[in-house]
Formats: structure tokens, sequence, C-alpha cells
């Protein structure tokens, strides 16, 4: 398959939109920009569509898609219902990173929601993305334009290394503002509970709602047999080649601890104004007292990890506060959790 290369600077390249949502329209995938990361978008409502993300990607069936929509009023056709609580997180949050799973419509097939009776909605705010589902006319399922359980793509290089001739377009939108992919929050429970955390942070959302509880699950790794609720939540994601080992404890730690565990195939992922120190190739993922930073820099830090040729990478623990818990979330499942504490 020869990949499309589409070049859209804004949304106002209306030539580059309407190509991209010609191809949606006709069944085909295209990656797409969005402030979060890159997307790889087929039209929701197309069975066949949906199933080719799958086979591209490499991914399990039984991990659901998240649903883009370009308006709040698209959602009614996706659900069942929409309750006082998700009305109130759209029109706080959307658009942007976040994505609020709710009961599903008919509409909404087995395969998008991975056999779940549920969806998971999001509006996205790059103008970019918003303008290409507007034009396609139906909402786009699109998980991360990556291969399976590889860093997702902040940006176009990325996305072309793992998808050229897979799929049949690539947008060209320039860098992902957040970084991290949306958080996600479900109000198909008791209390709304948050399945994966991200540029929303769980303080924002308990301004909104008031009671919201963080699923077990965020922070440490679950059984071979649960089915996720969520993308992000069962397998083993966002990692580089190298194997990841996380060392938890002071940076005095981690220099001592690295320079006794180290061989000329080892790497640091470290914060930044650290590398310096450690006498073997580092990759930086931010300021230690910024998490935002981190995690615009954290799945482009995995990346260039393998970049240096490293079979073992050491990676200081981000903290777990406001956005670092997202970053926390991405690292430990790229780590598959392996976490020394020092």
């Amino acid at each position: 398959m020869i990949t499309e290369i589409i070049k859209i600077k804004t949304a106002e390249d209306t030539a580059g939109i309407k190509t991209a949502a010609e191809i949606l329209k006709n069944g085909g995938l295209v990656a797409i920009p969005t402030e979060t990361v890159y997307g790889l978008a087929a039209n929701a409502f197309d069975e066949n569509a949906v199933k080719n993300i799958f086979i591209a990607k490499g991914r399990p069936q039984d991990n659901p898609l998240i649903v883009h929509i370009s308006s709040v009023e698209e959602i009614y056709d996706l659900v069942e219902e929409v309750p006082e609580k998700a009305m109130k997180l759209f029109e706080k949050f959307s658009p942007g990173p976040l994505t609020v799973i709710l009961k599903k419509s008919e509409k909404i097939s087995d395969t998008v929601s991975a056999g779940l009776d549920t969806v998971a909605v999001r509006m996205p705010a790059n103008k970019i993305a918003s303008a290409i589902i507007k034009e396609a006319g139906v909402p786009l399922a699109a998980p991360s334009a990556n291969l399976s359980g590889s860093p997702s793509p902040t940006c176009f290089k990325y996305v072309f290394d793992d998808m050229n001739t897979r799929i049949d377009a690539i947008v060209d939108g320039g860098e992902s503002e957040v970084g991290l992919e949306s958080t996600v929050i479900t109000l198909a429970k008791d209390v709304p509970t948050v399945l994966r955390p991200g540029g929303i942070t769980v303080e924002q959302l308990r301004e909104v709602l008031g009671e919201v509880e963080i699923d077990s699950g965020i922070l440490k790794n679950i059984e071979a047999d649960f089915t996720p609720a969520s993308p992000g939540m069962k397998y083993k994601h966002y990692a580089p080649k190298a194997d990841v080992i996380i060392l938890r404890g002071s940076f005095e730690s981690f220099k001592e601890y690295v320079s006794k565990n180290s061989d000329e195939h080892t790497a640091v992922l470290c914060f930044d104004n650290e590398g310096e120190e450690m006498n073997l190739p580092f990759v930086t993922m931010g300021d230690k007292n910024s998490p935002d930073e981190q995690g615009q820099r954290l799945f482009t830090a995995l990346r260039q990890i393998d970049e240096t040729g490293a079979k073992t990478v050491y990676a200081r623990c981000p903290s777990q506060t406001g956005i670092g818990l997202a970053v926390c979330n991405r690292l430990f499942r790229a780590a598959a959790f392996r976490i020394i504490e020092i």
C-alpha cells in the first residue's frame, strides 16, 4: 500500500481537509493530529474500516476504541442517553483532552467497543482534527497512530515510522501539544471513575463532579483475564525496544545504583540537567518539577531511547501529583511495572 502524505498547516487548508475526509468517507484509514497524540482514524460506523485499524496497528481485539466527534450534538447518535454529569464535563473540558465513557447506542458496533455495552467519546481541541471530522460527516474511531505497544506518536515522523505502507494516508499537522493521551473517565459506574489519567487531572474532575474515584489499575499491573473498559488499561504500552527499569528514589541513589549495574548497552532516562552526571547515553524527559513538560516530552524521549542502541534503560520516577499521575501511568506501563525502590 502506498501511504499518501497530506500536509496541513491550519484548519483553513480546505484542500487538505477535504482530501483526508474523502479517504475516511470511502472507508480508508488516515492518521490525524490531535492535541494529545496522533490518532489512527476510521469511520466509526464502517465496520470494515474499524477492523482495519486493529490490523494496521496489530492491536488486540479486546482493546476498545475512542470515538471522536466535532461537536457535542454528535454524541446523541452514539449513546443511549447523556446524563447531567456528562454534560457538565463536556461543557467544562470539551473540546479538549477528556474522554467520557457512557452506555452506547445501537449504532456503535461491538468492534468499536470491544464487546462492551459502553462507548468512549471525545471531542479533540486540535482544529485540524475537528475540521476533518466535520468534513467527513461521521464520528471517527481513533486509537493512537502507532504499532500496538510502542510509544504513542506526537509528531509526523513517528507516525510515518510506524504506519507508512500500512494505512491510506498520514496528515502532517505539526506536533501534539499535550503529548499524552486523553484522560478517560467512565460514567457507567455508580461513582465516576478515572480509568486512564491524562491532561485533565483528577483534581479538575472533582471540582466539577465532586466524588471521583481512581481505578486501581492505573499504577499497578492487572490480571491477564481482565476485560479493559478503556484503552491503555490491560497491556504493556508505550514501550521502546529497550527494557525499561524504573528506579524510585533520590538522584544520588539513582546514580549509585546505575553505576553498579550498567554496561555498554545501558542508557538513562532522566530529568533535565541530570544526564551530564551519568557517563552514559541519556535522554531527558523534561524538568523534574514540571509534570506538564514531562508529559509533552515522555513519548518522544522513549522513542529517542532506542536511537541510543541501548538494551536496558534505567528511568527516573516522576511525581504522581496532577498530570504527573498520567506520566507515571505511561512510564510504569512502558516498564511493564518493573520498579525498584532505591
